[in-house]
């Protein structure tokens, strides 16, 4: 057992720790002086970052405040509603999933969870230990076969395969699929050996064109999008790319080459397309199921006369529409009832804080500017939320 994995193995046994830094109003330089009294300073130090990670991590996990983690397998970690939103996919698979890259395990616990049998490979063996101690805290440990061993060094032929492949690999976090770890050639390979399976890719990587025969969804979670899976073989749907928005589930999936971009005047309504949408290059096709027109061609943006209920889309009935002033933008919020105006564009470059500042607010209500392109033109939109309910 190495030096971390120790320490990780004493620190299971002092709960009376975490509970006199969670009790704790003391400035966390003044709590560790403190705490080195009575503990090593080396436990002190891991118990007191394992807290903030646990604080941190409140809004991924419905388990933090009980998880075992550090700060790489955290950032890298897959947040659990859409670990379990994946993991419906292998449900029913009557063969073991190879996990690969595992960290801290929220892949692995979701698919123990969706019933599988799970072998969870890292190379790292203190990510093995958090990984058995939250599967414990899951209730799924009796599942899940750990294996230390870098993924290169396993026969996956004809296996059932899930892998997130490290971004973290030189320094800083790898946008190009070309510095992961294991490599991108390695990934490519995986499509055409294994029996189907999952790649888990950032969002922002250049995952465009890589992977051939393949479905690629994009996963949105509350409106950010957290991730492009790469679906392959037998775990593959018809389409080239999906749109997936959780919580609520909505999904859309189709060619983007399917549809050409209907372009019209602002109208009564404008909506924002939801990042999964925007970054699966499905806006068009998603307008043209939807009966929405674009603003522009170099916009996302979409506008309709009448209000259409929309899953993929936050709505906006729409005020005014103004010339891309600020002193025409100042003049038109001086005289609203507007008290807050949020302030929205995508590819127009602006000075949001510049504008915001000089923006006189003395009402209540809550409006949003929309910078964008209209017919070719920068335009200023005053417009509203239309709240609603989502739908499927």
């Amino acid at each position: 057992m190495d030096n971390d994995s120790e320490l990780l193995a004493q620190l299971q046994t002092m709960p009376e720790l975490f509970e006199e830094i969670s009790a704790s109003k003391l400035s966390e330089l003044s709590l560790q002086k403190q705490l080195r009294e009575r503990y090593p300073a080396e436990l002190v130090r891991l118990a007191c970052t394992l807290s903030e990670l646990r604080r941190r991590a409140a809004g991924k996990f419905s388990q933090a405040d009980r998880l075992w983690m550090d700060r790489t397998s955290l950032e890298q970690s897959t947040a659990e509603t859409v670990a379990i939103h994946k993991a419906q996919r292998f449900a029913g698979i009557d063969e073991p999933v190879f996990d690969l890259c595992s960290g801290m395990g929220m892949d692995t616990i979701a698919l123990a969870l969706a019933g599988c049998e799970v072998v969870s490979v890292d190379r790292s063996p203190i990510a093995l230990s958090q990984l058995q101690l939250n599967a414990e805290i899951y209730g799924v440990a009796d599942h899940i076969e750990p294996k230390q061993t870098a993924a290169e060094t396993l026969d996956l032929d004809g296996r059932i395969v899930h892998v997130d492949p490290d971004r973290r690999a030189g320094h800083g976090r790898a946008v190009r699929l070309e510095d992961y770890q294991p490599s991108l050639e390695f990934l490519q390979e995986l499509t055409r050996r294994a029996k189907g399976g999952a790649i888990k890719l950032s969002p922002a990587s250049n995952f465009g064109g890589k992977f051939p025969d393949c479905e690629i969804e994009l996963v949105s979670l509350n409106g950010e999008c957290k991730e492009a899976t790469v679906w392959f073989g037998s775990l593959r749907r018809e389409g080239p790319m999906r749109a997936t928005l959780l919580p609520n589930g909505a999904t859309f999936a189709g060619d983007p080459l399917a549809a050409r971009p209907r372009i019209a005047p602002l109208q009564k309504f404008l909506y924002d397309p939801d990042p999964s949408i925007v970054r699966s290059g499905l806006v068009d096709l998603y307008a043209s199921d939807t009966g929405f027109c674009r603003l522009d061609d170099a916009e996302e943006y979409l506008t309709s006369d009448q209000f259409v209920e929309s899953p993929g889309t936050s709505a906006f009935e729409v005020l005014t529409e103004l010339p891309n002033n600020p002193k025409e933008i100042a003049k038109w919020f001086r005289s609203s009832e507007f008290g807050d105006v949020e302030i929205k564009c995508r590819h127009v470059p602006i000075d949001v804080d510049g504008l915001r500042r000089r923006i006189s607010l003395s009402g209540t209500g809550r409006g949003t500017l929309v910078i964008a392109r209209i017919l070719g033109k920068t335009r200023a939109v005053v417009c509203q939320r239309v709240n609603r309910s989502p739908s499927i």
